[in-house]
């Protein structure tokens, strides 16, 4: 693995150290993740379906009881501190929210009543309305549908819904699992864009879990490849997008089609990626 680090000369927001995660007592699926995230960064965590990156961003946001995991080994810090025993109200509190894969949205509630289910931390009126706004000055789209049911909106708006809902809680970092999935590519740019945006005018940090390669190291500072529960390979978001093996595997130029870094030639010259 590279020993390359996010460009930072401060504490990182979140650091995981050397994680592992158990499924059911018996399913390992993390085997020794460590990552850092700058405060006010946006990082790409990389890979196919079932590379460990759902897994990751739940340990980080301590969603995994919900689905029978737990970091078995290792560490999750925010600033310094560690938050595995926090509850995941307790870390919204602290700022740190995940938006779930699949545009988890409740169905039955108009668009303004999910994004207002974002926000049950905060019980200043003024400062809710003040969030509202924001969410809609972000995504305008949301405010001309803002009467209409979850159900009877598209997947892009029911995707900007779902990070609109998390920017309720003003939160300082948002975990975003696979946002690209089952958009338009043009709703996908939007989608993006506007996470940039939110990035660069409300310093909000983010973790994007994205099978998207070639959009994510577009808009990310930094990037961590995975492959079987394991980091392979980091570095700089622009370094990963021009380099020949990432060309190769996630961005579908160049070579014929394989499954796995240890495919390739000069495997041996990088081996230490797998170690």
């Amino acid at each position: 693995m590279s020993t390359a680090t996010p460009a930072s000369t401060t504490q990182p927001l979140v650091e995981v150290n050397g994680i592992e995660v158990i499924y059911n007592h018996v399913i390992l699926v993390l085997k020794g993740v460590s990552l850092k995230v700058p405060e006010h960064g946006i990082v790409a965590l990389l890979g196919g379906n079932g590379a460990g990156k759902t897994t990751t961003l739940r340990a980080i946001s301590n969603l995994l009881k919900g689905e029978r995991g737990e970091v078995t080994k290792g560490s999750v810090m925010l600033e310094g501190k560690e938050i595995q025993n926090l509850s995941p109200a307790d870390l919204v509190k602290r700022g740190v929210v995940q938006v779930m894969e699949g545009r988890h949205c409740f169905a039955h509630l108009t668009i303004e009543e999910n994004l207002l289910t974002g926000s049950y931390t905060r019980t200043d009126k003024a400062e809710i309305a003040r969030n509202l706004e924001k969410v809609y000055n972000y995504f305008p789209r949301l405010k001309t549908r803002r009467t209409s049911q979850a159900a009877y909106t598209s997947g892009g708006e029911q995707q900007m819904c779902a990070i609109g809902r998390a920017l309720m809680s003003n939160p300082r970092m948002v975990l975003l699992d696979e946002p690209s999935m089952g958009l338009a590519p043009q709703i996908v740019e939007e989608v993006f864009n506007i996470v940039q945006d939110l990035n660069h005018k409300e310093k909000v940090t983010f973790m994007l879990a994205e099978q998207n390669t070639n959009m994510a190291l577009k808009y990310a500072d930094y990037g961590y490849i995975m492959e079987s529960g394991r980091i392979v390979m980091d570095g700089p978001a622009k370094e990963l997008a021009s380099n020949e093996d990432v060309k190769e595997f996630y961005l579908g130029v160049g070579g014929s089609e394989r499954k796995s870094f240890k495919d390739v030639k000069s495997y041996k010259r990088r081996k230490r990626w797998l170690a």
